[in-house]
């Protein structure tokens, strides 16, 4: 018999590629789930529009580029229809860009891009959809960081002088996580780092396959209570210094 219970509901920014199309393959396998794919060009994204002959669950595509504050607005719109009165049980801000630079060649519109991109954009995303956070009973954002964001690891990762940009806006995510904590202790919101995968983004020689890195994720989202609040955490659930 089909079951009566409610859908998990979800939001996955950057879907189109990468980690977010993963956690759109991997969540769209179970008829429990209703997917929201948000991307910037939904019309492009043939592998998302590929699944959907496949997918158990329920999947919609929907346009945002989170770089571009009018698009996430708008984007509210779209999804508001979809879920109704259902309400958003997970966002996964997962949306990202990074520049290869170091401190002292940085180009400050780069800086700002990839701010705009993986901190303020983040950051509209939760602030837009939190009425419809509300309605769940879950209640959880998960800022997708980078081990590159703790300042306590970088020596250890041997990035001390690369990738100044990426850094600098991951810890900033971080800082963002623990600052949507203390205004909301009703939510969880949790920071986290993928680990190094193979992405178009993490390049080809990740010490990770996408699967693995998104099981992971998604076994950290869905057992996270109360107390993993403005956690900094890895894919496997362990802490990371901030």
């Amino acid at each position: 018999m089909p079951s009566t219970s409610p859908l998990t509901t979800w939001l996955v920014t950057g879907a189109s590629r990468g980690i977010g199309y993963e956690l759109v393959r991997q969540l769209v396998s179970s008829s429990d789930n209703l997917v929201v794919a948000a991307c910037r060009s939904p019309e492009k994204a043939t592998a998302l529009h590929a699944l959907k002959s496949t997918s158990k669950g329920q999947l919609h595509l929907v346009q945002m580029d989170t770089g571009d504050f009018d698009s996430i607005r708008a984007s509210f719109g779209q999804v508001e229809p979809i879920l109704g009165e259902i309400g958003l049980d997970y966002l996964i801000n997962n949306a990202g860009v990074t520049v290869q630079d170091t401190p002292f060649t940085l180009d400050p519109e780069a800086l700002v891009s990839t701010y705009r991109v993986n901190a303020a954009g983040p950051a509209l995303v939760s602030q837009v959809y939190l009425p419809l956070i509300e309605k769940s009973k879950r209640k959880v954002i998960l800022n997708v960081s980078s081990g590159v964001g703790s300042i306590a690891s970088i020596e250890q990762l041997g990035l001390s002088g690369m990738f100044p940009a990426y850094a600098m806006s991951k810890a900033a995510l971080n800082m963002l996580t623990v600052k949507q904590k203390g205004a909301r202790p009703d939510l969880i919101a949790i920071t986290l780092c993928p680990g190094h995968v193979k992405t178009d983004m993490g390049g080809p020689n990740g010490a990770l396959e996408p699967e693995e890195s998104v099981a992971g994720i998604l076994k950290v989202v869905t057992e996270a209570t109360s107390a993993d609040s403005g956690k900094y955490l890895r894919y496997n659930g362990e802490t990371i210094p901030w």
